[in-house]
């Protein structure tokens, strides 16, 4: 799915063209470190640590290609009324080929306690997106057709998703709609093999798990499937080793796309840092010298004993 995503996002002036209803791009964000960083792909993750969140994010795919995919993320977020709710506020910037998309959004969960140690949420995203293509930039054969005259500068797009999250110490279960719906009509032209949408629904189910092994490793396996309905199932399969409570080592595989390695480490109580790399399984693999992912996060007001207990996810 990101691979098709990718590719025909190289070629926005066909998806606006609407030349087949089926090209269909995955407009939202691709990145391998999701497991910590839950509010990029669902709002209901908002608050679900005691403690103020930051995180910053970059991520260059396919490098070494012309027009390849650049990504920098930016979110916060953080529990309010006692726990009871979290809010938080995302920033994104992707560019891919001659299009940018800048986004910002804020994030709302309302949380239920659920059990002894369990937390069930509810979120809401609301977003403005700001769209741009360049497709002056583009080469393409029909130099008459007027859909490929004049560029779409910061063409504003509202955005609104959902999602539900549930987890306790050591278990996270979420589902979410990051966009659900798309003020996106200016993006669609009047033709009738247009879309009715530039932008689409995805579905995202995650899930994992931390198993302690002994007292200086513990084991998490965790799972992200990917559902788009013009496009096959994707999923994100991740086992990663905690060692020390404070250092992170692991490796996935994404359906029909790429191997990832990753590490990550807890500097102090305060920062963190990771990095994750992406070596393509597909035919792209000739073409590019992989993905590279560089990550740093700070816990704001979490004490300084609180490294003893690791954050998981």
């Amino acid at each position: 799915m990101s691979t098709l995503r990718n590719l025909l996002r190289f070629l926005p002036a066909i998806l606006l063209a609407g030349t087949a209803s089926t090209l269909h791009a995955q407009q939202e964000l691709m990145m391998s470190q999701y497991m910590f960083n839950g509010l990029f792909i669902n709002p209901a993750y908002a608050g679900s640590h005691p403690f103020a969140s930051a995180t910053a994010l970059h991520r260059s795919q396919w490098v070494g290609m012309e027009g390849a995919p650049r990504t920098n993320l930016l979110g916060i977020d953080g529990p309010v009324w006692d726990r009871k709710m979290g809010v938080g506020f995302t920033f994104s910037h992707d560019q891919i080929g001659v299009s940018r998309d800048m986004e910002m959004a804020a994030h709302y969960a309302y949380r239920i306690r659920t059990g002894a140690n369990g937390h069930l949420a509810f979120g809401l995203k609301a977003g403005l997106s700001m769209y741009s293509a360049k497709l002056g930039d583009l080469v393409y054969w029909d130099a008459q057709d007027p859909l490929y005259q004049a560029n779409i500068s910061n063409a504003p797009v509202g955005k609104f998703g959902f999602g539900m999250y549930w987890n306790n110490e050591r278990s996270f279960v979420g589902i979410s709609v990051p966009t659900i719906a798309a003020a996106d009509r200016q993006l669609t032209p009047d033709l009738a093999t247009a879309p009715d949408h530039y932008f689409t629904q995805h579905y995202y189910i995650n899930a994992g798990h931390v198993f302690e092994l002994n007292a200086d490793f513990d084991l998490k396996p965790s799972v992200l499937v990917k559902y788009q309905q013009q496009a096959p199932p994707e999923a994100d399969l991740n086992l990663n080793v905690l060692f020390k409570d404070r250092f992170w080592i692991g490796a996935g595989y994404r359906t029909g796309d790429a191997f990832v390695g990753m590490v990550e480490f807890q500097i102090n109580h305060l920062f963190r840092a990771g990095y994750a790399y992406d070596m393509n399984t597909s035919g792209l693999r000739h073409y590019n010298g992989g993905s590279h992912e560089v990550m740093l996060g700070i816990d704001l007001g979490r004490e300084p004993i609180s490294i003893k207990n690791p954050r998981y996810f």
